[in-house]
């Protein structure tokens, strides 16, 4: 009983060492902004992602704001490193959720299809911060 529970603690702290691998100058300048990006036919992920979702929140942006604050965007940080596997994209949840399932997405996406290939700009721009994360 107690290898069992030691083996799950040393998992879950391997997880949060790995989390702090990901680079939030990255993710602030390359990846969050991908958030408020408007894509024809979708909603932008910030309108679903507000502040109602609990797996993945983000911060509800200031009045008139075109972006978050330092603070928010830590937060925010916070909240997409659990949806992300340093070093491996596409076991990220932040990348297999929104992308389409005959691109290699999964089915538990409900806010629809962001990406329609793994050749998708922003996909490639959220993976590359995701892959350099070891």
């Amino acid at each position: 009983m107690f290898r069992a529970r030691l083996a799950v603690c040393a998992a879950l702290l391997a997880g949060l060492a790995s989390a702090g691998s990901l680079d939030f100058e990255v993710y602030r300048t390359k990846v969050e902004p991908i958030f408020l990006k408007r894509r024809p036919g979708h909603a932008r992920c910030v309108v679903c992602h507000e502040a109602n979702n609990s797996a993945f929140r983000l911060q509800q942006l200031p009045e008139g704001a075109t972006s978050w604050t330092e603070e928010q965007s830590k937060k925010n940080f916070e909240s997409v490193s659990h949806l992300v596997t340093p070093g491996n994209p596409t076991a990220s949840r932040l990348l297999i959720h929104p992308l389409a399932p005959d691109a290699g997405g999964d089915k538990f996406h409900g806010g629809g299809r962001q990406f329609a290939s793994q050749e998708d700009p922003d996909w490639v721009a959220i993976a590359n911060w995701v892959r350099q994360a070891k």
